[in-house]
């Protein structure tokens, strides 16, 4: 019997809908220690690909980093679907930005895993990895 999972206290979906929403809000209207308050200081943010916003941002100051980098690329996030899972929720979100001939279009899901009305874990899956490569490249931020 796995008994690891014991002591957690499963978030209920108001609990998820609340966090979602403020995660959200936070990143569209730079409200950076509100996305502080939601987030565990030693949470993991993946992202996949070979971007300069790829590989893993470990803890609350590197996922609001990461945050604060796709909003210098000028991406707009649009929310499709809140999807519910048994820990945590997913965010189905369109994002898209355009610079000089580049135009970032893509389908996104980021899987947010919560633990004492905190997201402990998120994890980026993307429609087109070879196009956020592309956008984002170092010297277009500082």
């Amino acid at each position: 019997m796995n008994t690891s999972n014991q002591n957690t206290i499963l978030p209920t979906d108001e609990e998820k809908l609340h966090i979602a929403n403020t995660f959200l809000t936070s990143l569209k209207n730079d409200e950076w220690d509100t996305m502080r308050s939601i987030i565990a200081p030693d949470a993991i943010w993946t992202l996949p690909g070979t971007s300069i916003l790829s590989g893993p941002a470990n803890g609350a100051d590197a996922i609001i980093r990461r945050a604060q980098g796709l909003k210098r690329f000028g991406v707009k996030f649009q929310l499709m679907h809140i999807l519910y899972g048994l820990h945590g929720v997913t965010l189905s979100l369109h994002n898209t930005s355009s610079r000089d001939n580049l135009i970032l279009d893509e389908q996104v899901a980021i899987v947010c895993q919560i633990n004492d009305g905190k997201i402990t874990s998120m994890a980026t899956y993307l429609s087109d990895v070879a196009g956020i490569n592309q956008f984002f490249v170092p010297g277009i931020i500082d």
